[in-house]
Parts: structure tokens; sequence; C-alpha cells
């Protein structure tokens, strides 16, 4: 029948999600904690299955930080329509988006370019700035030195490129936040991480 919906993509939009809410939601809020902390640590954030393109990883952050309050703008790939129904389902996040509006940005990071269309704070309120959630072929200890808050002596992480990264940590306090994930990997990179590279 024409116009009908797919059982199979309707079954898709609405699972995936956390087998217990509340739970893991908790348990993936606790990961994302130490990885702002420690920045450059990878860490393991499983618990969801969202739909290609988006890595369980990506899934799971946007399971735990995205709600109706916060604007969520796909980049590339990424904005497919099982994807933003997957969102809106689970999240109700606000989709589609301006890029300067969102709260968080995601997609690979050519497709997230330029960077400079997303928030970077106001001097007043440096927090009200995009967080880019970054999809990567694999999270590596290896490549950019980082140092700053939380790294004891320096981290090492494979970078996609560290030379707008390190202007990016330049402007702190403004400036954007970055969480890298592949498959179920996540490290964070803060604002306040300085980037050199290898």
């Amino acid at each position: 029948m024409s116009g009908a919906a797919d059982p199979a993509a309707e079954s898709a939009v609405l699972t995936g999600g956390f087998a217990e809410a509340g739970v893991g939601a908790a348990r993936a809020f606790r990961v994302l904690l130490e990885a702002m902390a420690r920045p450059g640590t990878i860490r393991r954030l499983a618990g969801a299955a969202p739909p290609a393109p988006l890595s369980p990883a990506a899934g799971a952050v946007l399971l735990t930080l995205a709600d109706a309050a916060t604007p969520v703008f796909l980049a590339g790939a990424h904005d497919t329509p099982a994807v933003r129904r997957w969102i809106g389902f689970h999240c109700g996040a606000t989709m589609p988006c301006d890029p300067a509006a969102a709260a968080f940005a995601l997609g690979t990071w050519e497709a997230l370019l330029p960077l400079d269309r997303f928030a970077r704070g106001t001097p007043e309120y440096p927090d009200r700035s995009a967080t880019l959630i970054v999809e990567l072929p694999r999270l590596l200890a290896a490549g950019a030195r980082l140092a700053g808050p939380g790294i004891r002596r320096e981290a090492r992480l494979n970078l996609p490129d560290p030379a707008a990264l390190a202007t990016n940590a330049a402007a702190f306090p403004l400036g954007l936040d970055f969480l890298f994930c592949a498959g179920d990997a996540v490290a964070a990179l803060p604002r306040s991480t300085r980037v050199e590279a290898a």
C-alpha cells in the first residue's frame, strides 16, 4: 500500500535506547563526567544501538545529554530521516536547527566544518556554547599531545586537526567542547585542554 509505514523502519526508531533508561543514563553520565575530567582518556560507552551511521557511543551521548531543551544539529551523512526520528523519539531534541543555535552538533569532522558557525559562548556567558560530537573511524591514545586541567603530565589522542583544536583552546574561556566517538569508545576534549601536534 502506497505511503504505508515500513514496520522494520518503525521498529528501528522505537528500539536502540538504553534497556533501563534511568540506569543506563546514570552510567553513561558517569562515564562522560570521567571523560571530561580526564581529557584524552578513552572510555567505553555502551548500551545504545542507534541507526547507522550513528555510533553506539554517540547514541549513548545523545540519550544521556540531549533533551527537549537542547537543539541538535546533524551534519552530512548523519542527517538522515532514521537518525532524526530516533533522536526525536528517544531524546525529544529539536531538529533540524541552525548551527549557531545548536547545543550539540553531530557528524564527522569534515561534515562539521567550518567550526566558526557554532556558538562559542560570550564573555558574560561562556557556557552558552556548543558541544561537538565528532565521529571518527577509531580512537587511539597516540598523536597530538594534550595538557591542562585533569592531565597529570600529558595525554595523547589521534585528533583530526590539532591546529584547529589548539586555536579553539586559545580562546578559553570561550570555545567549543568536543566528544570524539568511535564504535563504543568516547574521549573528551574540553576547551580548557591545550593541544600540540605530535
